[in-house]
């Protein structure tokens, strides 16, 4: 796969999001196995933009390093400096998978009440919680309130 070509200022861009930035993913005396290839293919799918760290003193290994991931993760090749890559490319949209008959349901809540005397032990209470309905801070259901609608709304 080809890699990405950036334009010199979406490059600089790219620069100053990733200094603050670790290295997530660290080439050691290995190489670039299929393994490192996975992890930072999966590295780049969380975060778009990842730093790589080379423990080589090669700098001519290092850039083949470098260009290699670029291409077969088909990534950007942001920086090389020392012995740090930089590497981007744009997150996939997340997928939304939509289930229309799903609703809130209930749940389960165990809630502690604590006895005023200090040695005793806490009394455990199980409540169930339907979907329209909330836990208060002293351990009540209480109901949701109805969303409130303006009153020219509610005229037309």
């Amino acid at each position: 796969m080809p890699q990405i070509q950036l334009t010199p200022a979406q490059r600089k861009v790219h620069r100053a999001e990733a200094h603050h930035l670790d290295p997530v993913v660290m080439i050691g005396g290995d190489g670039l196995t299929a393994a490192l290839k996975k992890e930072a293919d999966a590295a780049l799918k969380a975060h778009s933009l990842i730093k790589v760290r080379v423990f080589s003193d090669d700098r001519v290994q290092r850039e083949a390093f470098y260009q290699t991931l670029a291409t077969e993760l088909n990534a950007a090749p942001i920086q090389h400096i020392g012995k740090l890559l930089v590497l981007w490319r744009p997150k996939p949209p997340k997928e939304k998978t939509i289930d229309e008959e799903r609703m809130a349901g209930p749940r389960d809540v165990k809630v502690l009440k604590f006895s005023s005397r200090g040695g005793q032990r806490p009394e455990v209470k199980t409540l169930r919680v339907l979907g329209n309905q909330r836990l208060t801070f002293g351990g009540k259901v209480k109901r949701a309130k109805p969303k409130q609608t303006s009153v020219k709304k509610r005229q037309s």
